[in-house]
């Protein structure tokens, strides 16, 4: 395939809707097909407990999320309304059907018929559920790799299905998006034809729609503050404050809960919400063209998806500020629509590895707002020094000599860099008295149309 194939379908490839934080879903989803699983092998086999095995990410992630339908929070509810009613038809929308079991979900928790275990600490993605019927029959649905790839299914603990490419796949040691340059990325970005990338305006508008959600629900408590510090207006003539006021909106949405879904890029919804939503301010606020806005859209998420497949799926590195924040950084120097492009994006690239690298993700949770803020705030300030012609130097801190080793870098920070930090995180939530099952971490472990819009 041509390099220009190639990209579009990396980007078709990495955006997926997802309802509420992606981890709770994943859980779900995984419980739920198991418990399909067993309905086609078994059909008189009531499934009747779970037990699943979490990675530290997948663990962490979901730790006190909020699950959408639900009034409760946490991996176990995610387990048990995945046992009870998610439909894996839908992926990570499987939960849009669990309305009105939480007393059934509470039942099977309180008779110790839903277990929650720490597997290993690892930047990775790993779901093992396993599904007991009534029988003893069993059902084990394994997910690796993202949130909703399969790779082995077992009943009564022999193999069914297998994802024969899995081994294959794992030895490839580059990962697609590294073997082009930013270079070569803008250079994508500014002649693919526009109706190739159309498709991710669905991005704008699903997360969009998500922020709205914000606005007519009560349970939000940030978003009508940022509401206010915008005027009272959702689209003001502040560019950033508009930009934070969506972007912590829709966050805000989703790790409440509310039922609405975002798209997700690189597996997480909060990723997809930071790559977009500050983009589509400034096209609100400045008019500009849907074109520029696409385009700036697929840079986005393909700097995005280069530094996370250099941190790892799930770490202890808030990829949402860090990773998805430097690729909107970048969509919007080229908003800007200055001249020496490649040199103002290594610049952002740069400014914004000097500054929020490091900042912790402690799982999918109300917090995620803050760090939101804190992206959007940094990606202004990064492309603002970069348009006075300002560039933290490449022999400081973790810069490289190109933007490619920078992002590099700053994935290094993440996997292995933060491994220890997220073993503790994980400790923090066990010793904290909150919602969630109490974990011994294993030994050697650490590996609606609104006034002011234009429409879409």
């Amino acid at each position: 395939m041509e390099k220009q194939e190639i990209l579009t379908k990396l980007l078709k490839d990495d955006l997926k809707p997802a309802l509420g934080v992606t981890e709770p879903g994943a859980i779900a989803y995984a419980v739920s097909l198991a418990v399909q699983e067993l309905a086609k092998q078994s059909p008189d086999s009531t499934p009747e407990q779970v037990k699943v095995v979490l990675n530290s990410g997948i663990y962490k992630n979901a730790f006190t999320c909020a699950i959408p339908n639900s009034e409760h929070l946490g991996n176990e509810y995610a387990a048990a309304l995945g046992l009870l009613g998610a439909d894996p038809s839908r992926l990570l929308e499987c939960l849009s059907t669990v309305h009105q079991m939480d007393r059934e979900a509470e039942k099977l928790i309180s008779q110790g018929k839903v277990t929650v275990e720490l597997g290993e600490i690892s930047a990775d993605i790993s779901i093992d559920a396993l599904v007991t019927g009534k029988d003893g029959k069993t059902v084990r649905v394994i997910i690796t790799g993202s949130h909703t790839h399969v790779s082995r299914i077992l009943y009564c603990e022999k193999t069914i299905w297998e994802d024969k490419k899995e081994e294959k796949h794992g030895e490839e040691k580059q990962a697609a998006i590294h073997r082009y340059t930013v270079r070569e990325l803008l250079d994508y970005v500014q002649t693919v034809p526009a109706e190739e990338i159309d498709f991710l305006m669905q991005a704008h508008e699903m997360n969009h729609q998500l922020f709205v959600s914000a606005l007519d629900s009560p349970k939000p408590t940030c978003t009508p503050c940022l509401l206010a510090e915008n005027g009272g207006k959702i689209i003001s003539q502040d560019e950033q404050k508009t930009a934070v006021l969506l972007c912590g909106g829709a966050i805000e949405a989703r790790v409440l809960g509310l039922e609405h879904p975002a798209m997700s890029v690189t597996g997480s919804g909060a990723h997809g919400i930071i790559a977009t939503l500050p983009l589509y301010a400034v096209y609100q606020v400045r008019h500009c063209s849907r074109e520029e806005l696409l385009r700036a859209t697929a840079l986005s998420c393909l700097i995005c998806m280069y530094i996370k497949e250099y941190s790892g799926k799930l770490s202890a590195f808030c990829g949402c500020a860090i990773a998805a924040g430097t690729g909107a950084a970048c969509g919007l120097a080229f908003l800007d629509g200055a001249e020496k492009r490649e040199e103002r994006i290594h610049a952002v690239i740069n400014n914004m590895a000097s500054s929020i690298t490091g900042m912790i993700c402690d799982g999918g949770n109300h917090g995620c707002v803050m760090k939101g803020l804190a992206a959007v705030d940094a990606m202004w300030r990064a492309n603002n020094l970069a348009r006075c012609f300002i560039m933290i130097e490449s022999i400081h801190g973790i810069n490289g000599s190109t933007p490619e080793e920078t992002m590099k870098n700053m994935g290094r920070i993440a996997s292995p860099g933060m491994e220890r930090t997220e073993e503790e995180i994980v400790r923090i939530h066990s010793s904290s008295g909150t919602t969630g099952t109490p974990v011994i971490i294993p030994e050697n472990t650490v590996t609606a149309k609104i006034p002011g819009y234009h429409l879409l």
